[in-house]
């Protein structure tokens, strides 16, 4: 699970630099922004699936919480 989250948020990491690269390269501006809210979607995305995965995770005890136990 450890290296799934760490592939992800690689992922997301990429998606946002790709969305930088898209707009600092020269070129007509639809086609700029196009790609870059293309990069940007993206990320959302799979940032939403990835939150989303977690707390599949969790709820079906393949990942537990540490820290603080609520309520105490």
């Amino acid at each position: 699970m450890t290296y799934l989250v760490a592939i992800a948020f690689l992922i997301i990491i990429a998606s946002l630099g790709s969305a930088l690269f898209f707009m600092l390269k020269g070129g007509s501006s639809k086609a700029k922004s196009g790609n870059m809210a293309r990069a940007l979607a993206f990320r959302v995305g799979f940032s939403i699936v990835l939150f989303v995965c977690i707390l599949i995770a969790w709820k079906m005890g393949y990942i537990q919480p540490t820290g603080i136990a609520a309520g105490k």
